[in-house]
């Protein structure tokens, strides 16, 4: 599933290439994606004559604005967007298709069809779900020490299933947690309210420098992932545990091991991060 800094490279890439288009009509060939309003022609009628004005990020989820609607869209596990030509032979896959007055068309893709689509009125897409409910922005001046600390003081559970839960912290998944918990010399399985307070210091400041550096390098490409114009990322090459069970940590040369943690295969250093 993109994470926050490729949904954020997603966001950027779109940016470019969709501002300032007109929708000329919408066509939704997949209707359980759209999940708001009920009425998948609701949501079709209403984009008619809409321009794209800007795009925002929540966490994993993409916001496009138009004139008067906010799209909410979360890609899941392999959903993404593409702008192409109207001559263009469609994919597929391409469940959902903006035609635009300019002969081109955002196709949204998603091979899985896990991704869904919410579209609110301007202004009230922060009021309901999937947004209402969202933790601070790892990288916001909101998601301070204090309230990493106070999340976590309320948790038993495993700290990597904390870190994964989208109402203490937003846009982290598999990948980031496994990496930042490593920056950070801390055990996956630690109690999350056990945390000292130099290991919550160094913790909070590992989320956001491996967040920064992943944007910075447009994200991690496993799988699928590329941006909207069809680029990898790269930050997967500066990994330093994640995908790398069996290998040598880079840091004191022991095999790094792979466990499930809350459902999820997280890969750690034994001598790094002592339980």
């Amino acid at each position: 599933m993109p994470e926050m800094p490729e949904v954020e490279t997603i966001r950027r890439t779109l940016h470019e290439l969709i501002l300032n288009k007109k929708i000329e009509s919408v066509s939704v060939f997949w209707p359980k994606i759209v999940k708001h309003p009920a009425e998948v022609g609701q949501f079709k009628d209403a984009l008619v004559g809409q321009n794209f004005i800007n795009t925002g990020r929540r966490g994993k989820y993409l916001i496009l604005y138009t004139d008067d609607f906010a799209l909410v869209s979360h890609l899941r596990m392999e959903g993404n967007y593409g702008l192409f030509k109207k001559i263009d032979e469609p994919n597929k896959h391409n469940h959902v298709i903006f035609h635009f007055m300019d002969d081109t068309e955002l196709r949204y893709k998603d091979v899985r069809k896990f991704g869904t689509m919410h579209l609110f009125l301007k202004g009230q897409e922060f009021d309901f779900l999937p947004l209402s409910q969202l933790g601070p922005e790892p990288l916001s001046e909101a998601f301070t020490e204090e309230v990493l600390a106070a999340k976590l003081a309320k948790s038993k559970r495993h700290l990597k299933t904390a870190l994964l839960d989208q109402k203490v912290v937003v846009g982290l998944g598999n990948i980031y947690v496994d990496e930042a918990l490593f920056r950070a010399r801390i055990h996956p399985e630690r109690q999350a309210d056990s945390l000292t307070k130099s290991e919550l210091t160094s913790l909070h400041k590992e989320i956001i420098s491996t967040l920064a550096e992943a944007v910075q390098k447009g994200g991690s490409t496993v799988r699928s992932y590329v941006n909207t114009q069809g680029q990898i990322g790269m930050f997967q090459l500066e990994h330093l545990v994640y995908g790398r069970k069996g290998e040598n940590c880079k840091v004191c040369d022991s095999e790094l091991e792979r466990i499930i943690v809350g459902g999820r295969g997280t890969v750690f250093c034994p001598t790094c991060q002592k339980k």
